[in-house]
């Protein structure tokens, strides 16, 4: 049980760690100015909140040897938790082959659907019986509400707006939805951190997620896809091919140092 709840934890932590290294790949390339500073303050949010989880799992771990930089640099492809939808590249192109090669409508449109989620989870973790956990849900609660409503803005703007960011916003939307069936599809280490009180069940959540999620792409005059396809498995550890080329950018500093005092 103790290991489920540490995979349930990482699950979260990984999320938070992959997607604001996701956003931060716009640093320096973002659409104009404004957004650029945007994507760098969503990603160090997310980051703050992989920090705080990762560190949670440390004390309950107890062994004196883990810690949140051990975590985050020293694991490989198939110890990550992670939803697939936050590894993908910032593209709909099934092979991008370049790191230029950056649609700004598919990072608008996974920040929407994960946020969205997680505005619901972490509502959820406030009430968790683990008064550690329920505290970074609080704190997380609010900056993710932020980063939603940035995304929603977006999306509406983009949606609705000229004929070719509307044809962009509607293949993000199509290339991501298919992912977000992981959202929903129970794993081990969920249930045993439901049955302790400690985690929360995605499943009840999904008709809210649904509602929201519908509502802004009328908004954006938008259509949703049709649900089906290949269900991802990220969060038991079997990921895409992209997410190595994510761990090889950002562990390679900390691997080729590993002694190194900051």
């Amino acid at each position: 049980m103790v290991a489920c709840y540490q995979d349930y934890l990482l699950h979260l932590a990984d999320n938070a760690l992959i997607l604001g290294q996701r956003n931060a790949q716009w640093c320096g390339h973002g659409p104009v100015l404004e957004e650029d500073l945007a994507l760098a303050n969503n990603s160090l949010d997310l980051i703050g909140q992989a920090r705080l989880l990762y560190q949670h799992v440390a004390t309950v771990r107890r062994d004196g040897k883990t810690s949140e930089d051990l975590l985050a640099y020293f694991r490989d492809v198939p110890d990550f938790k992670n939803y697939t939808l936050l590894e993908l590249p910032h593209s709909t192109a099934l092979a991008p082959t370049a790191a230029g090669e950056r649609d700004y409508a598919v990072t608008i449109g996974r920040n929407f659907l994960y946020s969205a989620l997680m505005v619901l989870v972490w509502q959820a973790l406030k009430s968790s019986t683990d008064a550690q956990l329920a505290a970074i849900a609080a704190k997380s609660l609010k900056e993710t509400s932020y980063h939603l409503r940035h995304a929603h803005d977006w999306l509406l703007r983009l949606g609705d707006g000229t004929d070719a960011s509307h044809a962009r916003m509607q293949a993000a939307i199509d290339h991501l939805m298919p992912y977000t069936q992981e959202f929903f599809t129970p794993s081990a280490m969920e249930s045993a951190a439901v049955k302790t009180g400690m985690g929360v069940a995605t499943q009840p959540l999904q008709a809210a997620w649904n509602t929201q999620v519908d509502e802004a792409l009328t908004q954006a005059t938008l259509t949703r896809p049709a649900a089906g396809g290949h269900v991802s498995t990220g969060k038991t550890g079997v990921h895409s091919e992209h997410l190595g080329f994510v761990l090889a950018e950002m562990q390679s500093l900390a691997r080729a140092h590993p002694q190194a005092v900051w």
